[in-house]
């Protein structure tokens, strides 16, 4: 194997961001980021950002792609200049671009219900804002909350990650420089079952090593998947609760009671 480009874990075990082989990187997640779509998100995982916004279900922009029996999932992928890390600048027939798009409407296809919206396309807009590895997975993870945000049904959440191997060790998460250092895999999960809906690698694998990969990923999704929840419950109470206080306000009489004029 060759030399590693840098210093993967220190003498104490600690990656270059100071996380441990198995810590994720601090993640954000928000939702109805941009509501002049049916449904967005933004999701930043250490200093990796992106906003995915998804318009339909609608009218197949093109009819000929139209089914009779299920709705078409469209993805498209840009990356702002800026966006370091990101390499030189891409557009959005950039090859690399198009496998992540290709690699997004793979693994939400099977989990979609899209029977339930025949004839129609569900358009997912995916904005890379700021890269330092694991752009698929973070991409991902904004795409389900956009899904769940537009009011789209779907199997189960999708969660994602990216698991690289140094020498032996396992390590979650990958930043750039590991990303680009590291044999890799990345995977997408529906947690409650713990199904595979995607698993790409970038360079081979011993088998045993795959399945320890795998494992581990596994159980990270789990953990995302229950942080992605909670921000989806989150909003859901504060929805319930603003409309519980309009409700509320309206021709209350003494003491909060509801008036019902005749």
């Amino acid at each position: 194997m060759a030399t590693s480009r840098v210093e993967i874990l220190n003498d104490g075990g600690l990656r270059q961001d100071a996380r441990r082989p198995y810590e994720l990187r601090s993640t954000s997640f928000q939702l109805s980021t941009h509501p002049s779509s049916d449904g967005s998100s933004t999701a930043t995982q250490g200093l990796t950002t992106v906003v995915v916004s998804v318009f339909g279900p609608r009218e197949p922009r093109n009819r000929s792609l139209a089914s009779h029996d299920r709705a078409v999932v469209s993805v498209e992928v840009g990356v702002v200049p800026w966006a370091a890390g990101a390499g030189a600048r891409r557009t959005r027939g950039d090859k690399r671009l198009q496998e992540i798009g290709a690699a997004i409407r793979q693994t939400f296809e099977p989990v979609i219900m899209t029977h339930l919206y025949p004839r129609s396309e569900i358009a997912i807009h995916v904005q890379v804002l700021s890269a330092d590895g694991g752009i698929l997975p973070t991409s991902i993870n904004a795409t389900t909350l956009a899904l769940i945000d537009a009011g789209i049904s779907l199997l189960d959440y999708v969660s994602s990650i990216s698991i690289g191997l140094h020498l032996l060790q396992p390590l979650l998460d990958l930043s750039q420089p590991e990303e680009s250092d590291l044999p890799s895999l990345v995977i997408a999960s529906l947690p409650s079952s713990g199904k595979i809906t995607l698993a790409q690698m970038e360079t081979r694998l011993h088998v045993d090593r795959f399945e320890e990969m795998l494992t581990l990923g596994v159980e990270a999704c789990k953990v995302l998947k229950e942080e992605m929840d909670g921000v989806v419950k989150d909003r859901t109470e504060r929805i319930v609760e603003r409309r519980s206080i309009k409700v509320g306000g309206q021709g209350t009489g003494q003491e909060g009671e509801m008036v019902i004029d005749d």
